[in-house]
């Protein structure tokens, strides 16, 4: 009887498994089965959009070793700021005239190094350190020179100010107009090739350009192209375009004064140092390159 009874269960369980089957073709007995067969699909959909994402990246790669002798006459910075006249039916600017860096003076060369990457001949297109300590000393030194100046301000009216340091009548912190610790070389890939977008993608794709930028190129080369591309203003391109159009000069002649002058308005030349809206900030920046640009060693 007791084997009887056993043979019984082992039917009736063996007969529920084949209902339980057929009625639930994805019971719990095949849950196993089914998540593996899933993650095989999900790793393989995974794999192969990866593979087209890099065959992408591959096809759409820039010929950056073609810049040892190409002048670009256009960058996607460029182009993306003309879009943004098209949309809006403005009239089309671009102020651009190319120029070999032995025309391009020096004192110009070396404000842009002290103000935008002060170590671009040391490192190899990634400074992990920037020059924030450099830059903590001089914003020092300009909100001090503000106070003064408007504790001055103040005791020539006779009235009563607050002098404490401000965005209205100083340079706001580094992050805030963008330009971080990114060198001159990153600077180059994002105006050459990339667009405004801020996001993962982006700044794996800015480390690829910077990396084959500093490989391909060399650093006379990169800084010659950086200063004929990078933006100068509203429609103004380049050290020679800027140079004619706010010192009515070429590049070449440029004083040390104007060259600090266009120097301090890079971080933010539509805006923040805007000598046009904000004339007074690009002063200060400009003393504060003044001050250093005289250490740059040019070493190309």
């Amino acid at each position: 009887m007791q084997n009887g009874g056993s043979r019984s269960s082992g039917g009736a369980l063996f007969r529920l498994e084949k209902i339980l089957t057929f009625r639930f073709p994805f019971s719990i007995f095949h849950f196993p089965l089914i998540m593996w067969y899933w993650v095989k699909i999900l790793s393989l959909s995974l794999a192969g959009a990866i593979g087209l994402w890099l065959l992408y990246e591959l096809a759409t790669f820039p010929s950056i070793s073609s810049l040892k002798t190409e002048n670009p006459t256009t960058t996607s910075m460029i182009e993306y700021r003309l879009s943004q006249e098209r949309a809006n039916g403005e009239e089309l600017r671009k102020f651009m005239i190319w120029v070999p860096i032995e025309q391009i003076s020096p004192h110009l060369q070396r404000a842009v190094l002290a103000g935008e990457d002060n170590r671009f001949f040391e490192h190899h297109g990634f400074d992990w350190e920037a020059i924030q300590n450099a830059w903590d000393e001089a914003r020092k030194e300009g909100e001090r020179e503000a106070r003064e100046e408007c504790e001055a301000d103040a005791k020539t009216k006779q009235e009563k100010k607050d002098c404490a340091p401000s965005e209205d009548d100083w340079i706001p912190p580094m992050p805030k107009f963008g330009r971080g610790a990114s060198t001159i070389t990153q600077q180059l890939a994002k105006n050459l090739y990339l667009s405004e977008d801020r996001n993962f993608v982006r700044k794996g794709r800015e480390a690829v350009y910077t990396y084959f930028l500093e490989r391909d190129l060399s650093k006379k080369r990169i800084l010659e192209l950086y200063l004929n591309v990078i933006e100068w203003g509203d429609g103004v391109y380049g050290a020679e375009a800027a140079a004619r159009r706010y010192f009515n000069k070429s590049a070449s002649s440029l004083t040390r004064e104007e060259a600090a002058f266009l120097g301090a308005m890079i971080p933010s030349p539509l805006n923040v140092f805007n000598p046009v809206k904000n004339r007074k900030r690009v002063v200060r920046r400009q003393r504060v390159l003044l001050r250093y640009m005289n250490g740059i060693q040019l070493k190309y």
